[in-house]
């Protein structure tokens, strides 16, 4: 799912070609994409993009005399830029938005069609999609540190919490809680001030990184390389490949569709966490150390 660093620079990518052009035509190419019925997307023709903006890990459109467009990626929804005249791809195209300088498509990958298009009139139904979650890169300390403790979670889910930061997911969280040195099942309400210090730094370190080094990757192009799994991250997407800092493989814990991966060296003082997809099958024999594990 793109997250913070990837949606502030397609943000930058989109407002460099369709803030004050007008739009000639929304093209719905998915039935599935647009989850609202009033206004209708067609009265959107016709009037300019005013901004574009991020709202968690959404993107908005604000159109001038209209109202907003509001487009949630969630975990394989994409954009293209496309030259005007080029056909959007069939297969995985949901929405087709015509310009006079090109087209932006909406496309996403798999079967699922989680990603999705919302058309309000006010700013007042825009706050419904704001999930209250505090800006990672604006918060004081004493801000972060509340927040953190509001509710006892791991860290790994208080970081990915909308409620709690607003844009960090699956990714980000991994490289932030590796930069921190803390477990990602440490529950919050034992964090200590020191510990919670270390996460707010390397929260705000890692989301300033990725973005800089995103925003070069795209330079003054649109960005065509999205994806969850980044050349160059320590932890997150390279399980069994050595930690960067430790040379320790990276472990993971698998839930659901997603996993979390650590490094056990320099997160959790050599302890290996149980994978929950495992542990239920090996119980008593789930290795609790990487020296057990590699025995």
């Amino acid at each position: 799912m793109p997250e913070l660093p990837d949606v502030v620079v397609y943000i930058e990518a989109l407002s460099a070609r369709i803030i004050g052009q007008p739009i000639e035509g929304i093209r719905l190419l998915s039935p599935f994409i647009l989850r609202s019925v009033e206004p209708p997307v067609s009265a959107f023709a016709g009037h300019q993009i005013e901004s574009v903006s991020r709202l968690g890990k959404r993107i908005v459109f604000k159109v001038t005399d209209v109202g907003y467009l509001v487009i949630h990626l969630m975990i394989a929804g994409r954009f293209r830029w496309l030259a005007k005249g080029k056909q959007p791809p069939g297969r995985i195209g949901l929405a087709a938005f015509d310009f006079a300088n090109g087209t932006l498509v909406l496309t996403e990958a798999g079967t699922k069609r989680r990603a999705s298009l919302h058309a309000i009139a006010t700013a007042g139904e825009l706050q419904n999609f704001d999930r209250g979650g505090s800006e990672p890169l604006l918060i004081s300390f004493a801000d972060f540190n509340e927040r953190v403790h509001l509710e006892n979670h791991t860290l790994k889910r208080a970081l990915t919490d909308p409620r709690l930061f607003s844009g960090i997911g699956n990714s980000y969280s991994d490289e932030i809680l590796h930069r921190a040195r803390l477990s990602p099942l440490l529950l919050s309400s034992r964090v200590t001030d020191e510990q919670a210090e270390r996460l707010y730094d390397a929260t705000r370190a890692i989301l300033v990184e990725w973005t800089e080094k995103l925003r070069a990757e795209a330079g003054d192009g649109f960005p065509e390389h999205v994806t969850a799994f980044r050349e160059g991250m320590a932890v997150h997407g390279r399980y069994g490949l050595p930690c960067p800092d430790c040379g320790s493989p990276v472990q993971r814990i698998r839930y659901a569709t997603n996993e979390t991966n650590y490094c056990v060296t320099c997160q959790t003082s050599g302890k290996l966490l149980a994978d929950r997809a495992m542990s239920r099958l090996l119980k008593g024999d789930w290795p609790k150390s990487l020296d057990e594990q590699e025995l």
